[in-house]
C-alpha cells in the first residue's frame, strides 16, 4: 500500500501523491508520486478534492486488495464519457461499447468476489459523476454475485448500473416519446430516471431490463420513491440493488459537505431498511463493503492512533489496525486485530 488516506487539510508540503487522479474521460490528470507543493495542494482544493492518498513508507508492505483493476475501471469511465458525448451531440448511443467495457469489469469482480470494496478514487468536481457511476456499477455487481444471479443477469445489471444516471444528460423529451396517459405528468417526464429509461429502451444493444434499472433506481420499497412511487413488490430486484449502491456512494462522496464515513453510511442504510431498501439486499450489500477502508486513519479506545491495514470478509466492522506515532518518524509499530481484541474499539476516524 505504502500510503495513507488523509484529508487535504492534513497534507504536508513535500509529501507525494499516493494514487493517480483521473480526468472525466479516464485520462490521468495527476500521476502517482508527484510531490505535493503548496501551489498544487491549493489547486487540488479548487478542483474539489477533499481527501487523497499520500505516500507513507511505514505501510509499504501493506496491499489494498482491489475488486477491479485501475485499467478496467478506466475503460468503463472512458465508455461512459463517450456515451455522454454521443448524447450531447444527439448521436445514437453505442450500447455495444458499453456492454464490452462492463464485461471485463464483471469478470474481474467474479474472480475477486471475496474482496471487500473500498472507495479509493480521488474525486474531483470534474470526475465525480463518472467515478460515481463506475463505483455504483462495481458495488451492484458485487451484491449480485453474492446473491448468486446468473452471469447474463449480472451483465444486464452492470450495464444498467453504469448508465443509471444517463438521463441527466438528456436535455429534452420528444412528443413522440411521451407514453399514453402521461402527457401532463411533468414530474415524471422531467425526471432523469424516466429520461434515461426512454433513451436506453430505444438502444438495440441494451436490454429492457437494463433500461428499467435506470427508471427505478430512485424508487423506495415503501412507495415513497420517484418518479412513479412504485410499491416494493413491483420494483425489480436489480433496481433495488442499484438503489443501495447509488445512495451509498452519494453518502460517502467527498463532493458533499455532508459526506459520511463509510461506517456512518452503512449505519444510515441499515436505518432505512424496510423503508427505502429491501432487507435481504441490504444484508448482502453490507457484506461487500469495508466499513473502515484500508488506509483510513483511526483512533482506538486504548488511545493509540493507527491506520487500517487489513480486512475480514464477513466482519467488516473489525479490521486490522497498525498503530504509529502520527507526529514522528519512528517505524516501529504494533498491529491490533480487532476481530481478536474484542475489548478494543475504533473511537474516531480522521478526515
Amino acid at each position: 500500500m505504502n500510503m495513507r488516506y488523509v484529508s487535504i487539510e492534513q497534507v504536508k508540503q513535500g509529501e507525494k501523491l499516493g494514487k493517480h487522479i483521473f480526468a472525466s474521460d479516464g485520462r490521468i490528470l495527476l500521476s502517482e508520486g508527484v510531490p505535493l507543493t503548496i501551489g498544487l495542494i491549493s489547486k487540488l482544493r479548487r478542483m474539489g478534492v477533499s481527501s487523497l492518498f499520500v505516500k507513507d513508507a511505514r505501510f509499504e508492505d501493506v496491499e489494498i486488495e482491489e475488486v477491479v483493476s485501475e485499467t478496467t475501471k478506466r475503460k468503463a469511465v472512458t465508455a461512459l464519457a463517450q456515451s455522454i458525448q454521443y448524447i450531447q451531440e444527439d448521436k445514437k448511443l453505442d450500447g455495444k461499447s458499453v456492454s464490452e467495457s462492463v464485461s471485463s469489469l464483471v469478470e474481474e469482480i467474479m474472480l475477486n468476489k471475496d474482496v471487500l470494496f473500498h472507495l479509493t478514487d480521488i474525486r474531483t468536481e470534474d470526475n465525480d459523476l463518472f467515478m460515481h457511476s463506475v463505483n455504483v456499477c462495481i458495488m451492484s455487481v458485487m451484491v449480485a454475485v453474492q446473491i448468486g444471479l446468473t452471469k447474463d443477469k449480472v451483465q444486464e445489471l452492470a450495464v444498467g448500473a453504469l448508465l443509471h444516471d444517463i438521463g441527466k444528460h438528456v436535455s429534452k423529451v420528444r412528443v413522440n416519446d411521451i407514453p399514453a396517459g402521461f402527457e401532463n405528468n411533468d414530474e415524471l417526464l422531467n425526471h432523469h430516471a424516466w429520461k434515461g429509461f426512454n433513451l436506453l429502451r430505444k438502444t438495440p444493444e441494451i436490454s429492457t431490463l437494463s433500461a428499467h434499472i435506470a427508471l427505478s433506481h430512485h424508487e423506495n420499497i415503501d412507495g415513497t420513491g420517484a418518479p412513479r412511487q412504485m410499491d416494493g413488490k413491483d420494483i425489480h430486484l436489480l433496481a433495488k440493488i442499484v438503489a443501495i449502491a447509488n445512495d451509498y456512494d452519494h453518502f460517502v462522496s467527498g463532493m458533499s459537505d455532508e459526506a459520511m464515513y463509510p461506517f456512518e453510511a452503512c449505519e444510515k442504510i441499515m436505518g432505512l431498511t424496510n423503508k427505502r431498501y429491501e432487507h435481504q439486499v441490504v444484508w448482502r450489500f453490507l457484506r461487500c463493503v469495508a466499513f473502515y477502508p484500508t488506509g483510513s486513519q483511526v483512533k482506538l479506545s486504548n488511545g493509540h492512533v493507527g491506520a487500517v491495514v487489513g480486512q475480514h470478509k464477513g466482519l467488516p466492522q473489525r479490521p486490522i489496525i497498525r498503530t504509529f506515532d502520527p507526529d514522528g518518524d519512528d517505524i516501529t509499530f504494533e498491529e491490533i486485530d480487532l476481530a481478536k481484541e474484542t475489548t478494543v474499539f475504533i473511537n474516531k476516524v480522521f478526515s
